[in-house]
């Protein structure tokens, strides 16, 4: 069974930054893509940033190319999203997702269908 637990939400101004974190077993690092998708109030869900399963390639969508980092050290520890120079509409609801097959790449929110519960990121001016 996929487990993931993010962690890292929070307020920051305009500008700023924050980490968020997904905690998920070795087993899911190595035979899952992953994925950090949000969703504003209102609005779809907006995959942000994926990776191939054991993290061999990533891709962050050109709204936040230059900004948005994925990463992971090793299947032994937590994805990141790294997010630098937060942007007032970066507010949203952050998840953690996992696939086993995506249909294209880069994939869409609709190729994962693990989710964790999801922090809150707000931005302020």
């Amino acid at each position: 069974q996929v487990q993931l637990e993010e962690s890292g939400g929070g307020s920051v101004s305009a500008g700023g930054s924050l980490r968020l974190s997904c905690a998920a077993s070795e087993y899911t690092f190595k035979n899952y893509y992953m994925a950090w998708v949000r969703q504003a109030p209102g609005e779809e869900r907006e995959g942000v940033a994926f990776q191939t399963i054991g993290g061999g390639i990533e891709y962050v969508a050109e709204s936040v190319q230059g900004r948005f980092t994925i990463a992971r050290d090793n299947a032994k520890h937590p994805l990141y999203l790294q997010m630098d120079n937060l942007k007032l509409d970066a507010a949203a609801m952050y998840s953690c997702a996992a696939g086993r097959v995506v249909q294209s790449w880069p994939p869409t929110s609709a190729d994962f269908h693990y989710w964790g519960q999801g922090p809150q990121v707000t931005v302020s001016s």
